[in-house]
């Protein structure tokens, strides 16, 4: 079976960077990951990619940053007074933090500066503005969920 604009599909995928480091992978865990087409899960190019693989494929692609996570949004990034964080935390550049949202959802955001009185913390996510290079192994592919 060929996959179709709303097919569901079972696969193994991998994440790298350019630099060839890898930023996810799911046969590190031995769990395939589960969605349905035309959800809106991946990238329309990554979709068209995947139209008309059948199981056993695997497709290597190098996708833009639009075509992935998307361009670094320069209003995603904020300075943050230091007296917000706690006075015991110990803040490092790289280090993620999550701040509490008015509808209790928590959102991730990475300190990319630390002045005297301010923390530069940037709330795209961590791999905005990538090129990414994502392989995946088609595994299973049908008209109807695997649950």
């Amino acid at each position: 079976m060929k996959i179709k604009a709303d097919s569901f599909i079972k696969m193994h995928f991998k994440i790298r960077l350019k630099d060839g480091s890898i930023a996810e992978d799911t046969n590190t865990y031995d769990r395939p990951y589960i969605f349905q087409m035309g959800k809106g899960v991946f990238s329309e190019r990554v979709e068209k990619e995947l139209c008309g693989l059948q199981i056993g494929a695997n497709r290597k692609m190098m996708l833009m940053p639009e075509d992935a996570f998307g361009d670094k949004n320069p209003a995603m990034i904020y300075e943050v007074p230091k007296k917000r964080f706690p006075s015991d935390m110990e803040l490092e550049e790289g280090l993620i933090v999550a701040f509490s949202q008015k509808d209790g959802t928590e959102l991730p955001g990475v300190i990319t500066l630390i002045q005297e009185n301010d923390v530069t913390v940037d709330f795209n996510h961590p791999l905005s503005g990538q090129v990414i290079l994502f392989d995946v192994d088609i595994l299973d592919v049908s008209d109807k969920d695997f649950g």
